[in-house]
């Protein structure tokens, strides 16, 4: 087991964090980030830090109990999820919150967010298990504030232009991967946005309603 602790030094009576503490908030940072980037959308984020990690760029789960997700396999395995999501993307008209296949990939960004944030805190040897229940509660929030969000807007449009929406989700779910793992504090400051985002969301939905009880 790990154990975090905060170093005293006399450097003027002030004390200094503990290089351990210090990666632990990077590596929650990167983990906070790829599991939100995985609820938004869930496939690019696991293919962006699989892909890094194979070239030790930024990221590596390799001696770690999660070093599969850097493996040819699981990548193979992600990215034919993706085809297959993306097709039915296509062919489904609605695709609405209790659309079956709305779920199955809700279920997939949830699970894809635990993997990565637990892997983000074994690959700096931490304990890990905490991150695959934390990897769940910020994919889920990545979900519910952000891609529920997108799913509204492509359920208003037709065509061309509803496949555009899946490509701006796309976008934003890879950029933030890329941050949190170029730049890790970034995945709290997205964790951050999100709530405000469902928040805001939330009580514009109230006001309506409101609105229209009044009407009545």
């Amino acid at each position: 087991m790990v154990v975090y602790r905060h170093a005293t030094e006399p450097t003027g009576g002030a004390t200094r964090p503990d290089r351990s503490d210090i990666s632990l908030f990077l590596d929650i940072g990167q983990g906070a980030g790829l599991a939100g980037a995985s609820g938004v959308r869930p496939f690019l984020p696991p293919l962006l830090a699989g892909a890094l990690a194979r070239g030790d760029v930024g990221i590596d789960f390799s001696g770690t109990d999660y070093g599969f997700l850097e493996s040819r396999g699981f990548l193979l395995a992600v990215f034919a999820l993706a085809v297959v999501a993306y097709a039915l993307d296509r062919r489904r008209a609605d695709g609405g919150p209790r659309d079956p296949a709305t779920l199955v990939l809700a279920a997939v960004a949830l699970a894809l967010g635990a993997l990565l944030f637990a892997g983000s805190l074994a690959e700096g040897r931490h304990e890990s298990w905490p991150g695959l229940i934390a990897g769940v509660a910020c994919a889920a929030l990545g979900y519910a504030a952000v891609a529920t969000l997108f799913g509204r807007a492509r359920r208003r449009l037709e065509g061309g232009a509803a496949g555009l929406v899946t490509v701006y989700a796309d976008v934003v779910a890879l950029a933030l991967a890329g941050l949190a793992i170029a730049l890790p504090p970034v995945g709290i400051v997205a964790l951050v946005a999100f709530a405000a985002l469902l928040a805001r969301s939330r009580s514009g939905r109230e006001g309506k309603y409101e609105g229209l009880r009044v009407l009545r």
